[in-house]
């Protein structure tokens, strides 16, 4: 349901309840008003007759001028009652009804109420008993409460439409303002970041737009971060699949070959057994050596075997002979040897990844690594790795230029976690990672 059809469903069902509402209100005071008038109409008639004809015997020719005066008076109808039951109107009809048009009947028994009939005794001059009769008739009351009605639902009907075509006309632009956004995010949900939505005069829609142009930009950057990021993944893979593969050649290639040319010289009777043996021996064992540096590279089975704890303090010796001149430190709780396997590879990749790009760039003297799960409740709910050193730090505009930290970031936020960096120049770097714990 589009919002200009709620706003005029609204208006209309509005209109209807006042309708309603002053419907009710105008036959009530209607009604109202045509009693007190035609009530008030006959008490005055009523009063008129009494008077005039306690002063002096009922004179028919006489008295009949002022009939036709009291006539004159609006909502009654008068007639002169004779001994015999006749009874004779003294209105004329054409005093009766003053108004062009009639009410309808449902509106006249919806207005019209019970109303008194005053009647009085009359003596004639020449003895002759009378009975002066006074009914109401608000026949002309009521045209004129139907005229005014019609006159009050004419004024609703025409504020109505005024409200119709104003409320269009006010929002018709805000609409077109909305139409312009939904189009906007149709754009944006089929991948089309460039596109940015115009300025807008109404402020609402004018920030609403501002902010839908900012999500969009900082959409269209990661995309084009997880695409470089991407391909640097994949140049990494090839250079990592072409050194394996010369690695074999040269090494397992060329040692397997000795091996082979050993065994076939010990064939022979007069070879010296011993001395091929040993050889075969020494290049075996150099096999073994690259083999496991193969490994190690490939994924650290002491990872699987003894637990992240155990590869971490591995890694910082191994970095540590490795730089002598830099101070390596770890504080890392025994307890994190039970976190699932694809949390203790990632982490591990990022503490390679930050020891690697604090000995090749950051000049440090001294790094510190801190592993802890925080607790509550008696429940793991999160766990913390912070990586300090001491070295040079970098401006923070330069934070997202390089692969290794974007690379981390991307390996913490697939455990649903959040990777902080803090860093100034000449201060150092501390690198915060928080992951949440099931």
């Amino acid at each position: 349901m589009s919002l200009r059809y709620q706003i005029n469903l609204r208006i209309l069902i509005s209109s209807l309840c006042i309708l309603i509402l002053g419907s009710s209100i105008a036959i009530w005071q209607a009604r109202d008003a045509v009693n007190k008038e035609v009530n008030s109409s006959i008490n005055l008639a009523v009063q008129l007759i009494t008077f005039g004809f306690s002063q002096a015997p009922f004179n028919e020719t006489a008295w009949l001028p002022q009939f036709n005066a009291l006539n004159k008076t609006r909502h009654l109808n008068i007639q002169l009652k004779v001994p015999s039951g006749e009874t004779i109107s003294v209105t004329h009809k054409n005093q009766q009804i003053s108004h062009k048009e009639t009410p309808p009947q449902w509106f006249i028994k919806l207005v019209e109420g019970e109303h008194p009939k005053a009647e009085h005794p009359i003596t004639t001059s020449g003895g002759k008993q009378l009975t002066l009769i006074v009914q109401a008739n608000p026949l002309d009351e009521i045209t004129e409460v139907w005229e005014e009605s019609i006159a009050f639902f004419s004024s609703l009907f025409l504020l109505t439409l005024v409200t119709f075509l104003a409320v269009n006309l006010a929002f018709n632009k805000a609409l077109k303002s909305i139409a312009i956004i939904v189009d906007g995010l149709k754009a944006i949900e089929t991948g089309q970041y460039g596109q940015k939505l115009p300025d807008f005069s109404i402020q609402e829609y004018d920030s609403i737009a501002k902010a839908i142009n900012h999500m969009t930009g900082e959409l269209n950057a990661s995309r084009q971060e997880n695409r470089a990021l991407t391909q640097h993944t994949l140049e990494i893979q090839e250079d990592e699949r072409q050194r394996l593969s010369q690695e074999l050649h040269d090494e397992l290639g060329q040692s397997l070959t000795a091996i082979k040319v050993m065994a076939v010289t010990a064939a022979h009777k007069k070879a010296d057994i011993k001395q091929a043996t040993d050889s075969i021996i020494s290049i075996c064992d150099h096999l073994m050596i690259v083999v496991r540096s193969m490994m190690h590279q490939l994924h650290p089975l002491v990872l699987t075997e003894l637990g992240l704890k155990a590869t971490m303090e591995d890694l910082l010796n191994h970095w540590a002979i490795r730089n002598p001149e830099l101070k390596l430190t770890i504080a890392c709780p025994d307890e994190v040897d039970d976190l699932e396997q694809k949390i203790t590879i990632q982490l591990f990749r990022v503490v390679q990844e930050c020891l690697t790009n604090i000995v090749r760039h950051a000049q440090a003297s001294r790094a510190s690594i801190s592993l802890e799960i925080e607790h509550r409740a008696e429940t793991a709910t999160a766990l913390r790795l912070q990586v300090t050193d001491d070295g040079q730090g970098c401006a923070v505009d330069r934070i997202k230029t390089g692969f290794g930290l974007l690379g981390m970031r991307e390996r913490i936020n697939s455990l649903g976690g959040e990777l902080a960096i803090k860093t100034q120049p000449q201060q150092g770097m501390s690198i915060i990672a928080t992951i949440p714990l099931s």
